[in-house]
């Protein structure tokens, strides 16, 4: 029967820091899923390191796991596709209805969306459209 020397290690460990709620809950994920997360492991050996009671032998066999365990590394962001062009007619429309009516609710709406180079869907530029004539001409 082989023995569990992470067990053996995070015993010894519960017995010498018996206050401390970080290895009681490291040893308490440890017994129900069997198991530590890399994070957790460094975590532990930072404490085990801080502990000179202590073998020499557990503090390396935790660099051994650790080493051991995969590392995860996050993608390199992907490129973007570059924004579409700004409709510049939409713009001017909506600066001509902005400088007559400066707090229109639904043109500022609209134009924050457009100043964000947030898509402006066809119906608000048609209802732009029909203020521009309504408010303007």
């Amino acid at each position: 029967m082989a023995t569990d020397i992470l067990f053996s290690i995070l015993t010894r460990m519960k017995e010498l820091h018996p206050a401390s709620s970080f290895i009681e809950s490291i040893y308490n994920h440890y017994c129900n899923r069997g198991g530590l997360s890399k994070k957790q492991l460094e975590g532990l050996l930072d404490k085990a390191q801080q502990t000179p009671q202590l073998l020499q032998s557990h503090i390396a066999t935790i660099e051994a796991i650790i080493k051991k365990k995969h590392t995860r590394e996050r993608t390199a962001p992907t490129l973007s596709a570059a924004a579409p062009p700004k409709d510049e007619i939409l713009g001017q429309l909506l600066q001509d209805i902005l400088s007559r009516y400066p707090q229109h609710k639904r043109v500022l709406f609209i134009q924050s969306k457009y100043s964000k180079n947030e898509a402006v869907s066809v119906s608000e530029t048609e209802e732009i459209k029909k203020f521009h004539k309504l408010l303007v001409k």
